[in-house]
């Protein structure tokens, strides 16, 4: 198998490096490309518009009905097409890079036995759009019931709070991260794995409809990111941030390319640290910017290949 990788190895953000690294932690936070741009941004941008724009009126959700509960359905499978499929039309189907900087150098499998309708991007479009966009809905329309009813700590007015409003809006990447850390490695447990993760795992060669094409069962450990708002006092805005981040931001860790890329190469995107996990399966369980694969000793760089791939540093 031909596959391309980076000349420099996968390292972490100096978010947790010892001794203190300040000029690079203000660069990657504050500088592009960076923790807020351009795709925290781009995210929170997008969950701004769309709650707006389509989110029905927390007090209709005090009853569950069909009408708004397909409304939030609607707008969520508009977001994954626009995101999941955004990056398949331009990478797959445009070929605006080619194979130039593609991890594994094949396309998507066809006439295989192995994926729904033989296809593996017509079963990844199918697990995405029926049960991934499904139980995104479904935490959707619990956290509305629960808000319309007074069952969550939830508050309406940002800027009565507004440093702790901004403060647990800049933290949520990060509890995404931590939280997909532990619910990751709870599914490669042998039963769940052999039951229910080895849906995902089916794409060795992930594409960008790849990312949320999980089990139901996995969707609902993935998605269970967003209970920490049922506890933690939280603005709607912060519920809808992390709940599009988790559902969103797959499809560029998954598409399979090293950015930048488009016409003037100015679009960081990809993730080789995940592309090690599809390839190697026991590694890089987490994300690039808390380091848990280092401190739990399951962490590689991609410099070495194959059984020989050894625990780095990753820039700590």
């Amino acid at each position: 198998m031909e596959e391309w990788r980076p000349d420099y190895p996968v390292t972490y953000a100096p978010l947790f490096c010892w001794p203190p690294r300040p000029v690079a932690l203000f660069n990657w936070f504050f500088c592009w490309p960076g923790y807020l741009q351009p795709w925290n941004a781009i995210y929170l941008m997008v969950t701004v518009l769309s709650v707006q724009a389509t989110n029905p009126d927390i007090e209709a959700c005090a009853t569950i009905q069909f009408g708004w509960v397909l409304q939030l359905f609607v707008r969520n499978l508009v977001l994954l097409w626009i995101f999941a499929g955004g990056w398949h039309w331009l990478l797959y189907q445009k070929k605006v890079n080619g194979l130039t900087q593609k991890y594994d150098k094949r396309w998507p499998e066809t006439n295989s036995s192995k994926f729904l309708f033989k296809d593996q991007v017509y079963d990844n479009v199918f697990w995405s759009c029926t049960s991934g966009v499904g139980v995104w809905t479904l935490y959707e329309a619990l956290y509305l019931y629960c808000c319309a009813n007074r069952l969550v700590p939830v508050y309406t007015n940002w800027w009565a709070a507004a440093l702790y409003s901004c403060a647990l809006l800049h933290i949520i990447p990060i509890w995404r991260e931590f939280h997909f850390y532990f619910i990751h490695r709870l599914i490669h447990w042998k039963p769940l794995y052999r039951s229910v993760h080895y849906l995902h795992h089916r794409n060795v060669n992930p594409t960008a409809w790849s990312g949320l094409s999980m089990h139901p069962v996995e969707h609902l450990f993935y998605f269970s990111v967003v209970l920490i708002h049922f506890v933690v006092p939280s603005h709607p805005i912060h519920f809808f941030f992390n709940a599009q981040h988790t559902a969103l931001t797959p499809a560029g860790g998954h598409h399979g390319f090293e950015g930048p890329v488009g016409k003037d190469g100015k679009i960081p995107t990809g993730s080789y640290f995940h592309y090690l996990h599809h390839r190697y399966f026991e590694c890089n369980y987490g994300e690039a910017t808390i380091p848990l694969d280092y401190w739990f000793g399951t962490f590689r760089d991609g410099k070495s290949a194959g059984k020989n791939l050894k625990a780095t540093s990753g820039g700590i």
